[in-house]
Order: C-alpha cells, then sequence, then structure tokens
C-alpha cells in the first residue's frame, strides 16, 4: 500500500467543515450557546473586506431600468446570509495563516425560509487570489488567513461574505462515534479504498480500526466514515469524493435528529475546540434562530459540472478551470437566490478573460 498516496493528514475532508452547518440544522441552540466559551473568536477587520462594486451597488446605472433591475437584485437577496466555510490541516491547533484551506465552501442561509444551500469550491480552482495573482484558490487562505480566503470568494463570484468559521481536522470521528455510527451505502468498488485509508489512519494515531468487508447500505464509526468520505480513487475523483462527503453529512443530519441532548452535547464537544470563527455569541444565536426549523435544501460544487475542466497549469500543477467564469457565477447565483437574472460584475469579467489567457494552451 502506497502510505503517501492514503495518508490520513495531508488532506481536509469536506465534511468537517460541514459539520458546523450541522448545529444549525439539528435544533442544538442551546447546548451551543452555552459552549460558546469553547470557540476561538476572532474579530474580521471589516476594512480589509473586499466587495465588488456591483455587489454594493456602486456601479453606475445604465438608465432608470438598469437601476430599477439592481434595486430588485438587492431587495432578493437581502435575506440571505452567506457565511465562508474552510477547513484546514491544523495539526498543531493553528487555524489562521499559514495553512492551506483543503476544504472552502459557502453556506447560504435563507432567514425566511430558514434553507440552507450547501456550495463546495474545489480547492484546486485557478482563480484571482484577490492580489491579482492566480493560483489554486486554496492557496489564499494560506497567504492571508480567512480575509484574504473571504475576498478571494468576493472578488471572483460576486458575493458579500464578511463571516466565516474555520475548523481543524480533528473531532470527526468523534462527532460521528457520539451519534451511534451513521449509515452509508458502499459500494464494491469503495471497499479496497476506505479500508485502506482506515489502516492509515489507524497507524498514524495508534488505534485499531473495523475492516468494512461488504458492500451495500450498512453502519459506519467514526473512522470507517472518515475514510468513505476521503475516497478519492474511484469513477468520478475529487468531484465524487465531494459527492460522497455529502452523502454523509446528510447520513449524520438523519441521525441527529433522533439523537437526546446528551449524545449532541457530546458530538458539538468534539469539534468545538477546532473552530475558529468570527460570530460571537449574539450573531451565533442570530444565526441558529428558530434551529429546529433549519434544513439543507441543496448543495453543488463550483465551477459546475458542464463548466468546468482540468488541466496542468504549468508550475501549478492540476488545476480545476472555471472554462467560463462568468457563466458559472451566473450559475451560482442562480442557485443561491432562485429569483435573481444575474449579470456579473465587470470585475468577475476581467477575471474570466485574464483565465483564459492564462490555461488557454493548456486546455487545448
Amino acid at each position: 500500500m502506497d502510505k503517501k498516496k492514503y495518508g490520513f493528514l495531508g488532506n481536509i475532508p469536506l465534511l468537517i467543515v460541514e459539520i458546523c452547518v450541522l448545529f444549525i440544522a439539528v435544533g442544538i441552540m442551546v447546548v451551543v450557546v452555552t459552549m460558546t466559551s469553547e470557540v476561538n473568536h476572532k474579530e474580521i477587520d471589516e476594512e480589509k473586506i473586499r466587495i465588488n462594486d456591483k455587489v454594493v451597488n456602486k456601479e453606475p446605472a445604465d438608465g432608470d431600468e438598469t437601476e430599477a433591475k439592481d434595486k430588485e437584485e438587492e431587495e432578493e437577496t437581502a435575506n440571505y446570509r452567506n457565511i465562508a466555510l474552510f477547513g484546514v490541516d491544523a495539526r498543531d491547533g493553528e487555524l489562521g495563516r499559514g495553512t492551506r484551506s483543503d476544504t472552502i465552501m459557502i453556506a447560504s442561509i435563507n432567514q425566511d425560509t430558514q434553507e440552507i444551500k450547501l456550495i463546495s469550491v474545489f480547492r484546486d480552482t485557478y482563480l484571482n487570489l484577490s492580489n491579482d495573482t492566480y493560483n489554486k484558490c486554496n492557496s489564499a487562505y494560506a497567504q492571508g488567513g480567512p480575509e484574504q480566503a473571504i475576498n478571494m470568494l468576493n472578488m471572483n463570484l460576486d458575493l458579500a461574505i464578511t463571516d466565516y468559521v474555520t475548523i481543524g481536522f480533528s473531532g470527526l470521528m468523534d462527532a460521528v462515534d457520539a451519534l451511534g455510527g451513521i449509515e452509508v451505502e458502499v459500494t464494491d468498488a469503495e471497499i479496497s479504498h476506505l479500508n485502506n485509508y482506515q489502516l492509515c489512519m489507524a497507524e498514524e494515531l495508534g488505534v485499531d480500526y473495523t475492516p468494512v468487508e461488504k458492500s451495500g447500505r450498512q453502519l459506519l464509526n467514526g473512522m470507517q466514515a472518515t475514510a468513505y468520505c476521503r475516497i478519492r480513487y474511484t469513477k468520478g475523483d475529487d468531484f465524487r469524493r465531494a459527492e460522497r462527503q455529502r452523502e454523509v453529512l446528510a447520513a449524520m443530519m438523519e441521525k441527529a435528529h433522533g439523537a437526546s441532548i446528551g449524545t449532541l452535547t457530546d458530538m458539538v464537544n468534539s469539534v468545538l475546540p477546532q473552530v475558529e470563527t468570527s460570530l460571537d455569541v449574539n450573531e451565533i444565536l442570530s444565526v441558529l434562530g428558530s434551529a429546529s426549523g433549519y434544513h439543507v435544501t441543496e448543495s453543488d460544487g463550483f465551477p459546475f459540472e458542464g463548466a468546468r475542466a482540468g488541466a496542468n497549469v504549468g508550475s501549478k500543477g492540476s488545476c480545476v478551470i472555471p472554462v467560463d467564469l462568468e457563466e458559472n457565477v451566473r450559475q451560482l447565483h442562480q442557485v443561491l437566490y432562485p429569483e435573481e437574472r444575474y449579470v456579473p460584475s465587470n470585475q468577475v469579467h476581467k477575471i474570466n478573460e485574464e483565465i483564459r489567457e492564462q490555461t488557454g494552451e493548456y486546455l487545448q
């Protein structure tokens, strides 16, 4: 077995970041509030947060019709709150600058309907890092911490994110175990990879593991579930891996809805010490609101299927290319705000042209 290929600590599963959304979905506001002292709170310097002119309605309108359209778009998005979610390889407990965000996600919360939409931004996506240099988007967090990573999302995707949650790798296995395991459908092709990941995790952590021996729907413990959501070597590669992670999230949410307060408390305790966020207690209460009513209605990955390509971009290695960033941004806003008829900003247009110029030769 190639331990480098299956190394546990090299990459962070998307699911770890999604757990923070789980707190909203399972109706445990009281438990969370009593534990907010466990969360590392970090103020964001709002002067450093960059939002494209169009998004803050600073671009000049071309006549009354355009001005009315801009106002209508603003009203449609007013009741949504977008929060950036990051997962980092925090072996030493450091959750800030200096570590790549192996997981990047946007949680879009409709505060009227209590619907949550999850959009994962593939970590190898070739984008502007918010400083007019282009690379894999997970480099932004390493260079400038959450502020630069938020700016990267806002600049490339025409968003107005000002808050974030960052989570380290530890806690996922304990969270699943605290729920008593979760039910997942495992295929024949996934079994060997799942067990290889388990073996490496067990060796690195100095613990035992239980191999998965059959395919089909079955109860997975914490280590098995973590290994499952990390599989990336079957058909679909990293994109299919993201789908597995969402399957595990759904299974956790289903199990958590019927769990006792004691079980949920154990699960939350497993994760909160590895959390850093710009949200303070009052903001957490505001986001949680009527916690039991929140539910995830949609999840997807950016760039979208059919509008992305893979290519080795010189020294930057294998990247996911948004072949038409403007079309991807239009589709993103359609997913987040169903009534929106969105036209990307001039900034997104410029970035799109630059991506085409820098990657065109590698896509041929």
